[in-house]
């Protein structure tokens, strides 16, 4: 709580914040002869309501009551509290300096992606293709590559709308994953889908300038980029091009934050690997939840990236689209 002299002080240096800066207009206007004394009784009264910690008003923040991911919240009015999920781009405690990737851009990705105008689907998709969201209404889309917040730092060539588009198949089966899920108390975010090879190209453009290491940093800290494709981390055909593979997590149905994955999507490093030991066990029951029920709805997982996923039976296995997303 607040103490009454925490607020005083706080609502006294305010006022005294604003009568200063009306002074000083005052005595420009007066100039260098005007009388120093407002100034300087402005100046103590302003110390003294503003010194020491009292400026800052704290408060403590309520537990966060939400035993039930199935129920609402409002549903959850005295029930037992339990910690607030953590984002997922919050580094995990167990992690060394060299796995502490910063996530410091995705409020700008995701202002950037709502400051798009109304999206209006092209609907020049190939026979079989369809765009995910309509297929699973619950899933939240974060297309990575449309915007500049990706390991390439730009808009991927091939992305004209943040949409997401998949095979018939691959769309249907995701819903079965998400409907499962959905009863547990978690939604879908879905990063990438269907990667049209001209974007894959780009990867290998921006893969042979040793130069350009501007999200370094965030994405790939201890990783040559000129190896990204030789260690795995990308590939010269993606499997995204056959339309029925997907990168996606998960996040509250309820409150839309992310489930807490121990890695951000795309690092590249160990830490994004299934099984490393490199995350918490909550962290590791995360990834498994999302992998049971991908495996049980007939995707295979990928073993370097948590987030990746493809359709076991997909109906174009050696057949790679080159359609921008639109």
């Amino acid at each position: 709580m607040t103490s009454p002299v925490a607020g005083f002080n706080y609502i006294a240096c305010y006022r005294m914040e604003e009568w200063m800066g009306m002074n000083r207009t005052f005595m420009r206007r007066l100039g260098a002869s005007a009388p120093l004394t407002l100034l300087l009784l402005g100046s103590f009264l302003l110390l003294t309501a503003c010194g020491g910690e009292t400026r800052v008003a704290t408060t403590e923040s309520p537990a966060v009551l939400r035993p039930d991911k199935n129920e609402p919240p409002e549903a959850q009015v005295g029930a037992e509290a339990t910690p607030a999920a953590v984002p997922s781009s919050s580094p995990s405690p167990t992690l060394t300096a060299a796995y502490e990737p910063e996530e410091t851009d995705s409020n700008a990705n995701k202002e950037q992606l709502e400051s798009e105008p109304p999206l209006q689907k092209q609907r020049k998709l190939p026979q079989g293709f369809v765009y995910a969201d309509e297929v699973i209404p619950s899933a939240r889309l974060e297309i990575r590559y449309y915007t500049d917040y990706n390991f390439v730092g730009t808009r991927i060539s091939g992305y004209e709308a943040p949409v997401a588009i998949l095979t018939a198949e691959a769309a249907a089966a995701l819903k079965a994953v998400s409907d499962e899920l959905e009863s547990k108390g978690y939604a879908l975010l879905i990063y990438d889908a269907y990667r049209p090879q001209k974007a894959v190209d780009h990867f290998i453009r921006w893969s042979k300038d040793p130069e350009d290491t501007k999200t370094k940093q965030i994405f790939y800290p201890e990783v040559d980029k000129t190896k990204v494709f030789k260690l795995g981390f990308v590939a010269s055909k993606s499997g995204h091009s056959r339309g029925s593979t997907v990168d996606l997590s998960l996040v509250d149905k309820w409150t839309g934050i992310p489930t807490d994955m121990g890695s951000p999507y795309d690092f590249f490093g160990e830490i994004s690997a299934h099984g490393t030991k490199l995350i918490t066990a909550e962290q590791t029951a995360n990834r498994n939840l999302l992998k049971a029920a991908m495996v049980k709805h007939g995707f295979k997982p990928y073993n370097k990236e948590w987030w990746h996923y493809t359709l076991k039976d997909e109906p174009y296995p050696k057949k790679y689209f080159d359609f921008d997303v639109e």
